[in-house]
C-alpha cells in the first residue's frame, strides 16, 4: 500500500512508524510544512493508560520516550493566599521537541520517508496514494477541502490563553489563580524535564481586554505575565515560542473519513487543553488506525469505519469532560470567596472524571482535609463524609444531606392522602435520608393534576399529614411537603394511563394559567388569570401552608417548576402576558413572589421554606441562565431558604439533556452565582456522586435515586 501522511506532528509520525512497522512493504511518506526541529508547544503529558498502548504498539520508541520523562504525582492549587496540595495523581511528560526527535529517528529506522518544509495547499500531491492520512492539526487543509463530507463544527471558546515555557523547575502540576483589578488570571503549569516547565496563562476575554492585552505583542505579553506571576516565578523567566494570545477551538467531525482520506488527531477532533489530552488522543488514534488496517488489509473503507467506530465514542467522552473543564475555568469567578480547600476540591472534580471516592483512594489525607472542612470540625481524625454532615436551617436540622423523593401514584380520594401513599413516604423515611419529599400537594381543588392528587384545601385533609409527619420524625428524618398548583397541566388522567392525557370533558375542571395556552395540542385551554384569581390563589396557598404547619410539617417546598402554575408564570414560553405580570423577568416573577410572600407570612419563622425552580426550559426561547440566577436571587430575598434546581417540562416539546449528573452544573450556577443553598437531583445514583457534589460546593442537599442500592 502507498500511504501519504499530511502532517509531521506526533500523530502523523507515530502512525507512519506503526504502518511501516506492521508491513515493511508499505510505502509511507510524511509531508510536513515546517522544519524538523520546529515545534509550537512545550511539554506533552501522557497518562498511564496511553503509555500502555504505546508500549504495546512500538517498544523501542516507548523505551526512549519513557527514559526522558519527567514524572510527578502531585497537584498544587495556589488560591486565596494558600497552596493546597493533593497527591496520588500520576503524570508523565516529555518535551514536545524531544518527542518529535524520537519519532522522526524511529521513522527513519524503519524506512519511512520524511519530507519537511513542504507546503501542500491541496491533496493533489497524494493523488497516487492508496491511503491519505490527514494529521495536519486544528487548521487541517484536508478537513477544509472535504468539509461537505466530513461535516465539521468548530466551537471557539470564550477565554483567551497564551502558551509559554519557563525555566522554573516544578515538582507538581500547578494551578495558580490571581485576582486583579481587571479580573482573574489563572496558570496551568507542569514540568516536562528537570529544568523546564510549560506555563499557560488563561483569562476571560473581558479580563484580557480590560488589562490591555488585546493590544499587546509577544514581548509585552511576556512582561505582563512575568510581573503578574512574579511571586511564583521567583526570578525565573517565561520563554516564548511565537507565543500569542488565542482562543481554543474545539473541533468535531461527524465523519472522520471520506474516500481514501482519513483524519487523525487534531484534524478530526480537539479537547480543551485544561484536561491535557490532545497529544494523548492523537497518538491513540494512530494506534487504532494502524490496528484497523491490519485487521482489514484489503478493505480500506472497512478499516476506516472500524477505526472511527472504535475511537469516536472515546474521543466524545473526553470532549465532554474537556467541555466541563473548560467551562469551569471560564466561570471560575463563580467560586470567588471559597475556602482554598473546597476550591481545590471543586477544581479537581470539575470534569467528572475524579470523584470523592477516587480522591480518597489517591490521597486519603487530602480527602480527610476536605471532609473536615465540610463538617466544620478541623480536629477530627476520621471526619464523616459530606453526605452524613447535618444541615441546619432556621430551627430545623436535617440528620444528613440525602433527600428521597417519593413518586405519585394518584391514589388520593377527595384530596385526602391515601394510606398507601403515607406508607410509601414512611418507608422512604425508614431508609435513613435527612429529608423525604412528598409528591405534589395542591392548595385548591382546581390545582390538581389528576383526580388522585392529594391536597390541603380543607381541614379534614390535614390529619393524615400530621400522622405522617410524626412517623417520619420518629424514624429520624424530616418531611418536606411539596405545595403547588398544577395550572395548565391539570385535569388529566392518572399518570399510569399516560402523562398529560386530559380527562373527558364531563370529568374535567376549569384550568388556570398565566396565559390561555394549552400544555399540549390535546389539552384543555386554560383561563388566563386576572388579578382577582391571583389574590384568591395566593390566599389558598397561604391557607394550605397554615394547615401544613399545624400538622407538624417541618419543611415546606413551594413548586415553581414542572410547567405547573407558578413555573408557567416564570417562563416566556408559557407566559405571553402584556400586563405587569408578563414581559420582563421582573413582571413574570411578580405573581410567584406574591405567592411566596403570602406563604412566608403564614409559615412559621423557625421552619425552612424551600422552592423548586426551573432553571432552564430546555427549549428555544425559554429561560436564559442569567434569568435563572436572577429568579433565584429574588426568591432568596423573599424568604426562601433553599432552592431545588429542576429543568424542563415547561412545555410539552423540549430538548432535554439527560446526561450524567445533568442538573449539577445548573445547581452550581444557581448556588454560587446567586449565593443561595440548593438541592439537586438529576440521576445522582451513588453515595460517591453525592459526596462529590457536596464537597465541591455544587449543592447543599442531594436527591438520590435509590435504585442503585435497592436493585429495583
Amino acid at each position: 500500500m502507498r500511504i501519504g501522511v499530511l502532517g509531521g506532528g506526533p500523530a502523523g509520525l507515530y502512525f507512519a512508524l506503526l504502518a511501516k512497522r506492521a508491513d515493511p512493504g508499505h510505502e509511507v511518506t510524511v509531508v510536513e510544512r515546517n522544519a524538523p526541529d520546529a515545534t509550537f508547544g512545550w511539554g506533552v503529558v501522557f497518562s498511564e493508560e496511553t503509555l500502555g498502548a504505546l508500549r504495546d504498539a512500538d517498544y523501542p520508541s516507548y523505551l526512549e520516550i519513557t527514559d526522558t520523562f519527567a514524572r510527578w504525582n502531585a497537584i498544587d492549587v495556589v488560591y486565596g493566599g494558600r497552596t493546597v496540595r493533593s497527591r496520588g495523581h500520576v503524570f508523565s511528560a516529555i518535551a514536545r521537541k524531544r518527542l518529535l526527535e524520537i519519532l522522526q529517528r524511529r521513522c527513519r529506522e524503519v524506512g519511512v520517508e520524511l519530507a519537511f518544509r513542504r507546503e501542500l495547499p491541496d491533496l493533489d500531491s497524494f493523488a497516487d496514494r492508496d491511503l491519505v492520512v490527514a494529521a495536519d492539526g486544528v487548521n487541517s487543509t484536508a478537513r477544509r477541502l472535504l468539509a461537505p463530507h466530513l461535516r465539521p463544527t468548530l466551537d471557539v471558546h470564550r477565554s483567551k490563553f497564551i502558551w509559554f515555557g519557563s525555566d522554573l523547575s516544578l515538582d507538581a502540576f500547578t494551578f495558580i489563580f490571581r485576582t486583579t483589578e481587571h479580573g482573574m488570571f489563572q496558570v496551568h503549569a507542569y514540568p516536562f524535564d528537570a529544568e523546564t516547565s510549560t506555563f499557560i496563562v488563561e483569562c476571560t476575554e473581558d479580563t484580557w481586554r480590560a488589562a490591555g492585552l488585546d493590544q499587546a505583542g509577544e514581548e509585552e505579553s511576556i512582561t505582563a505575565c512575568q510581573d503578574l506571576f512574579a511571586p511564583e516565578l521567583d526570578g525565573r523567566k517565561l520563554l516564548s515560542n511565537r507565543s500569542l494570545w488565542i482562543s481554543f477551538v474545539t473541533v468535531r467531525c461527524q465523519s472522520w473519513h471520506h474516500g481514501n482520506v482519513v483524519l487523525l488527531g487534531d484534524a478530526a477532533h480537539t479537547a480543551h487543553f485544561t484536561i491535557g489530552s490532545g497529544t494523548k488522543l492523537a497518538m491513540e488514534d494512530a494506534v487504532a488506525l494502524s490496528q484497523a488496517l491490519q485487521r482489514h488489509p484489503a478493505a480500506l473503507a472497512a478499516a476506516a469505519t472500524d477505526y472511527e467506530l472504535e475511537r469516536q465514542p472515546v474521543v466524545e467522552r473526553f470532549q465532554e469532560a474537556a467541555r466541563d473543564s473548560a467551562s469551569w475555568f471560564e466561570n471560575v469567578r463563580r467560586y470567588h470567596g471559597f475556602d482554598p480547600v473546597q476550591f481545590a476540591c471543586n477544581l479537581l472534580t470539575r470534569s467528572g472524571r475524579i470523584g470523592h471516592l477516587e480522591l480518597t483512594r489517591r490521597d486519603p489525607a487530602f480527602a480527610a482535609t476536605v471532609d473536615r472542612f465540610f463538617a466544620g470540625r478541623p480536629g477530627l481524625l476520621l471526619p464523616p463524609p459530606p453526605l452524613f454532615v447535618p444541615l441546619g436551617q432556621r430551627g430545623v436540622t436535617l440528620a444528613n444531606r440525602v433527600a428521597l423523593a417519593v413518586g405519585a401514584e394518584d391514589d388520593a380520594t377527595g384530596g385526602r392522602l391515601a394510606e398507601a401513599a403515607a406508607r410509601r413516604l414512611g418507608e422512604a423515611a425508614a431508609a435513613g435520608p435527612g429529608v423525604v419529599v412528598s409528591e405534589l400537594v395542591v392548595a385548591a381543588p382546581d390545582g390538581r393534576i389528576t383526580p388522585g392528587t392529594p391536597g390541603l384545601w380543607a381541614e379534614d385533609q390535614a390529619g393524615a399529614w400530621a400522622a405522617l409527619a410524626r412517623e417520619v420524625a420518629g424514624r429520624g428524618s424530616t418531611l418536606a411537603l411539596r405545595l403547588g398548583h398544577a395550572g395548565r397541566r391539570g385535569a388529566t388522567r392518572p399518570r399510569r394511563s399516560g402523562v398529560d392525557r386530559p380527562l373527558p370533558g364531563d370529568q374535567a375542571w376549569p384550568l388556570l394559567a398565566a396565559s390561555a395556552i394549552p400544555y399540549t395540542a390535546a389539552s384543555q385551554v386554560p383561563e388566563s388569570m386576572d388579578v382577582g384569581d391571583m389574590e384568591r390563589v395566593a390566599d389558598q396557598f397561604a391557607a394550605a401552608a397554615r394547615r401544613a404547619a399545624a400538622a407538624g410539617v417541618q419543611v415546606l417546598l413551594l413548586d415553581l417548576a414542572h410547567g405547573h402554575l407558578l413555573g408557567g408564570f416564570l417562563s416566556p414560553l408559557a407566559n405571553r402576558r402584556d400586563d405587569e405580570f408578563g414581559g420582563s423577568l421582573e413582571g413574570r416573577l411578580r405573581f410567584p413572589l406574591q405567592v411566596v410572600d403570602a406563604v412566608r407570612a403564614a409559615w412559621p419563622g423557625d421552619r425552612p421554606l424551600w422552592a423548586s425552580l426551573t432553571v432552564t426550559d430546555w427549549a428555544p426561547g425559554g429561560l436564559a441562565p442569567e434569568e435563572a440566577v436572577a429568579a433565584a436571587s429574588a426568591l432568596d430575598g423573599h424568604g426562601c431558604d433553599l432552592l431545588q434546581v429542576t429543568a424542563g417540562q415547561t412545555t410539552a416539546v423540549t430538548r432535554p439533556d439527560y446526561g450524567r449528573l445533568s442538573l449539577v452544573g445548573w445547581s452550581d450556577l444557581v448556588r454560587n452565582d446567586a449565593d443561595v443553598p440548593t438541592m439537586v437531583g438529576g440521576s445522582l445514583t451513588t453515595a460517591d456522586e453525592v459526596n462529590t457534589v457536596l464537597a465541591a460546593g455544587r449543592a447543599d442537599l442531594c436527591l438520590l435515586d435509590p435504585r442503585t442500592y435497592t436493585g429495583a
